[in-house]
């Protein structure tokens, strides 16, 4: 199987491990760390080290709680490393869901799209439709997530209920919307969207059942680095003196990263590019 992408078709036959960079001050995980160009461009470089073979921008934290970013500053916090990423010989993803974001960092070369919102947002103020600017572009890939509300109040009123039938209407119907105007389906990939609307037992459910998922006829991204739901079950010994934190969430996110794959993920995104990498390494010996 194929993701084409801008400048790349990537060969999903071996699993894709994507690695997140965050250039925000207050990403979930890491933010800060990240924030200006030269620092973000180094740790791009440090995940592919590591073993990336994707690299993911993201110029807004979509954490629960989160508020937007405005444009401007989205953009002049994307644009000088993504001008510098894409000359690093790997496929580069942009995590956003503003229109015009997605027509500036496909403009510069970006291969992939990687939209929480599926290309449903819009401004109010602005017309730019964001199906219109995938399916105005060549080649580009595209990542659409299923998400449950909006990021300040996703996890306030999360889904009820079964949760895999309505991820999977919608992503079926979000890609379908792309076929309609003209965009081949081997430039798509589906995200179930763990952590996004969604309550713990609801996470893992869709991870047990992420293989039927399949049915949609599209690879799929699983997203579940740091994520608080692994937090929730791998938390410490009760009287541990070591306090849970994102950082101490490694080991499960490596662990949902490998389960994702047995369950047929193509492409895994993590903070922990390295570790990742090593156990896929062991996955695959085995098989």
């Amino acid at each position: 199987m194929i993701w084409q992408t801008s400048r790349f078709r990537v060969d999903l036959s071996r699993p894709q491990v994507m690695g997140i960079v965050n250039i925000t001050p207050d990403s979930f995980s890491d933010g800060g760390q990240h924030g200006s160009a030269s620092r973000a461009l180094a740790h791009c470089e440090q995940l592919l080290k590591d073993g990336a073979d994707i690299l993911d921008l993201g110029g807004e934290s979509t954490r629960p709680g989160a508020t937007q970013v405005p444009l401007a500053e989205e953009l002049a916090r994307v644009l000088p490393v993504l001008r510098e990423a894409v000359k690093l010989g790997v496929p580069v993803s942009v995590d956003t869901y503003k229109p015009r974001v997605m027509q500036a960092v496909l403009e510069q070369g970006a291969d992939i799209v990687n939209d929480i919102w599926a290309l449903r947002w819009q401004d109010p103020a602005d017309p730019l439709d964001a199906r219109q600017v995938v399916a105005q572009h060549a080649a580009c890939g595209v990542c659409l997530m299923h998400m449950h509300g909006e990021p300040r109040t996703m996890q306030i009123s999360p889904m009820d209920g079964d949760v895999l039938p309505p991820v999977q209407d919608f992503l079926q119907q979000a890609a379908q919307a792309l076929r309609v105007l003209g965009v081949a389906g081997e430039r798509i990939v589906l995200d179930p969207g763990i952590g996004f609307g969604k309550t713990v037992a609801q996470n893992f459910s869709l991870l047990a059942r992420q293989a039927e998922l399949l049915a949609c006829g599209y690879p799929l991204l699983a997203g579940w680095s740091r994520k608080s739901s692994l937090g929730s079950v791998a938390s410490p010994l009760p009287g541990s003196a070591v306090p849970e934190g994102v950082h101490e969430r490694m080991a499960p996110s490596v662990a949902a990263a490998l389960l994702a794959v047995e369950r047929g993920a193509a492409i895994v995104r993590v903070h922990d590019v390295r570790e990742t990498v090593q156990a896929l390494k062991v996955l695959a010996a085995i098989k």
